[in-house]
């Protein structure tokens, strides 16, 4: 995985090349011939092969980090990480028992016996297929941010141009030259320009449409990101001139690689929505109702399974019937199967799964089903609209 220069300067042989860590300094708010020097390399002869192989030793390869999406078995069982889920599950469960105790004790036909059961199960399958569906197609297309990296590079090495190098194999120090139309492979500082003017469309990473123009001369150490106009970044692209660049920043490290870690930590830090929250507090309640029913008619009916004699003003003789005290048990179940909405969560799953449908119609993404009905709580909207409403792309109407 490319570490982007996070552990360079570690290595007991490294010598001074903990000074060229692009962490320790702001190479934006230096001069290019100092660029040079703290990354010990030359923009006429480049890095040597044995100074790319130390460096790569360090820094790893320049790419994201590969983030395993969670199994289908680990979605699947996500799709049971709810309250009102669980209540149907254990019905379910209790409804196939009494069916099967049923049919062993010669009452109720065996197959209508169990149909309660089956088409709980069958609800339940059926929502969980539907969510697992939806949020694996989100993963697969949240990898898409991948797609911004460019696959190649001409970079200057031992004094010569390799016009088509693996952009993974990057590392800091590299000279790069940069044309119109191509796509940025890492941060770099702008050593020199070629052209009389360098412009670059940086608004994957600002959302600012309008492109930027890039010189040699060094900023402010404290600048934003839009204020540093001697760095390109990796996933823009070039729409006007010519320059040489040195790599500064790779994989992880670029800024493209802080908004990855930024998305895949909000991912892993997900808090339950709304709807997620209400269903919760109503399947809490309604397991809390379903006991305290099951208890009632329970006790209302000990009298015909536990009776007794009164001697002297103290119960005596105790007589117990398991069979009619398992009898009553299961009226009491039965009762509180009934009460159980099961159609509940495929309705709710449904109606998420048509607002998913529309929204992708739109090519808007939706990860997880409840982030709809988020949307729909949502009260405020604080966007910079300029150039993010649209794909900031031409595409050809007509011929």
């Amino acid at each position: 995985m490319g570490k982007g220069g996070e552990d360079y300067g570690k290595s007991e042989n490294s010598g001074s090349s903990k000074e060229m860590d692009g962490d320790s300094f702001a190479a934006w708010s230096i001069d290019a011939r100092e660029c040079e020097e703290k990354y010990e390399v030359s923009r006429e002869h480049g890095l040597s092969g044995g100074d790319v192989e130390k460096r790569r030793e360090i820094y790893g390869f320049n790419e994201l980090e590969k983030h395993d999406g969670p199994s289908i078995f680990r979605l699947v069982l996500d799709q049971f990480n709810d309250t009102l889920v669980r209540i149907l599950l254990v019905a379910a469960v209790v409804s196939f028992v009494l069916a099967l105790f049923d049919g062993n004790e010669g009452g109720e036909m065996e197959i209508t016996a169990f149909v309660e059961p089956l088409v709980i199960f069958l609800i339940l399958i059926v929502n969980a297929i539907v969510g697992v569906w939806q949020e694996n197609n989100a993963e697969k297309a949240l990898d898409a941010l991948k797609e911004i990296q460019s696959e190649h590079a001409s970079v200057i090495r031992d004094g010569k141009k390799i016009s088509h190098l693996p952009a993974k194999e990057l590392v800091p120090g590299d000279i790069v030259e940069l044309r119109v139309g191509d796509k940025i492979p890492a941060d770099m500082r702008v050593l020199s320009l070629i052209s009389s003017t360098l412009r670059v469309e940086q608004g994957s990473l600002t959302g600012e449409s309008e492109a930027v123009s890039k010189t040699t001369k060094a900023v402010a150490a404290d600048v934003d990101i839009q204020g540093k106009k001697c760095v390109v970044f990796a996933g823009t692209t070039v729409v006007n001139g010519n320059c040489i660049c040195l790599v500064t920043q790779i994989g992880m490290n670029t800024e493209i690689g802080k908004v990855h870690a930024q998305i895949q930590e909000a991912a892993e830090s997900e808090d339950d929505t709304p709807l997620k929250k209400k269903l919760n507090e109503f399947g809490e309640a309604l397991t809390v109702i379903i006991l305290v029913i099951c208890f009632l008619v329970w006790v209302i009916n000990v009298k015909y399974f536990l009776t007794w004699d009164i001697v002297d003003g103290w119960p005596r003789n105790f007589k117990f019937s398991f069979e009619k005290c398992t009898y009553y048990f299961e009226i009491a179940v039965a009762l509180a199967v009934a009460a159980i909405p099961e159609g509940l969560p495929a309705v709710i799953t449904t109606c998420l799964a048509l607002g998913t449908r529309k929204m992708a119609a739109k090519n808007a993404l939706v990860r997880k089903l409840p982030s709809v009905e988020t949307l729909g709580c949502t009260t405020v909207i604080c966007s910079d609209k300029t150039g993010t409403l649209t794909t900031n792309q031409m595409a050809v109407a007509k011929l």
